[in-house]
């Protein structure tokens, strides 16, 4: 994955059992998801989950050292790290999806017509967006240069001017602020072709973290918080290239134990090379 040029980033919580205090911790659930169809890219899709026992910016540091390509986040300050670490390296893209969701809460809790053209805008990009998905990179960033940036600059200048008439202190503002803080980060997609309008590939993948975090209420241990990251790298990452994880994992197992494939060969079980030879897909929706 991190040979990929552009690589997905996000976190969650994940309660974990604390021996001996009567109660849980509050461990992170880091996940990296490569998904480069969208845009013809190289590689097969895949996530990948590490556990950690706090939300510091030296982990994400940690998993992508070394990684020199683009990098998509919300809104958290430590990818700033890395990327400065990395001496221009690494280019950091940020995610229309936690834009909008701002403004939308502010829409749905009070109906403000300020909030909702914010929303008419930012949905205009997205059905441009939905136009050339699985173009090539360049025709992607020629049809963004055309389409979006007009869009775009036209809604930085109407923020702006929003800004100034309402309170400083009212949630609207605190959205249009928010929007301008990340703006350079949001508006890099015009130019890269690759880039996605927002991070909604990895906030896929934490769905079922999620899920399973309700059903199966903590980790047992820091030990279990590692060994739910590994089986969900696993079970996601099968979905992700519409391979069965039962049928994949129990096939994978059976070679691994009985001998047929020895450690050399272990990368013709990985889910893409697997499916080749045993087509067992699902629908994953």
């Amino acid at each position: 994955m991190l040979a990929s040029p552009k690589v997905f980033a996000d976190d969650t919580t994940l309660p974990v059992l604390d021996p001996g205090r009567g109660r849980t911790k509050t461990g992170r659930l880091w996940c990296y998801a490569v998904d480069n169809r969208p845009w013809q890219g190289p590689g097969h899709p895949a996530a990948a989950y590490l556990y950690s026992e706090d939300r510091k910016a030296d982990h994400p540091m940690m998993h992508l050292k070394g990684f020199r390509g683009l990098l998509q986040v919300d809104g958290y300050a430590g990818f700033g790290r890395l990327v400065t670490a990395a001496d221009g390296a690494t280019g950091l893209a940020f995610c229309w999806a936690h834009t909008r969701r701002k403004f939308y809460d502010i829409h749905a809790a009070t109906k403000s017509p300020l909030a909702e053209e914010a929303l008419r805008r930012i949905a205009a990009l997205y059905a441009i967006e939905s136009d050339i998905r699985g173009q090539s990179a360049d025709q992607r960033r020629q049809a963004r240069q055309q389409r979006s940036r007009p869009l775009v600059e036209a809604m930085h200048v109407w923020l702006t001017g929003q800004l100034g008439r309402i309170s400083g202190r009212s949630a609207l503002a605190q959205a249009i602020r928010y929007a301008f803080n990340h703006w350079e980060g949001l508006i890099r997609y015009l130019d890269d072709g690759r880039l996605e309008l927002d991070t909604n590939t990895v906030e896929r993948a934490m769905r079922a973290v999620a899920l399973g975090r309700k059903n199966a209420l903590f980790a047992g241990a820091d030990s279990g918080g590692h060994h739910w990251a590994i089986v969900a790298t696993l079970i996601q990452t099968a979905k992700l290239n519409e391979v069965d994880p039962l049928a994949w994992l129990t096939d994978v197992l059976e070679r691994i134990v009985s001998g047929r494939t020895k450690h050399n060969e272990l990368s013709a079980l990985l889910p893409w090379t697997w499916k080749n030879n045993n087509p067992v897909v699902v629908n994953t929706g």
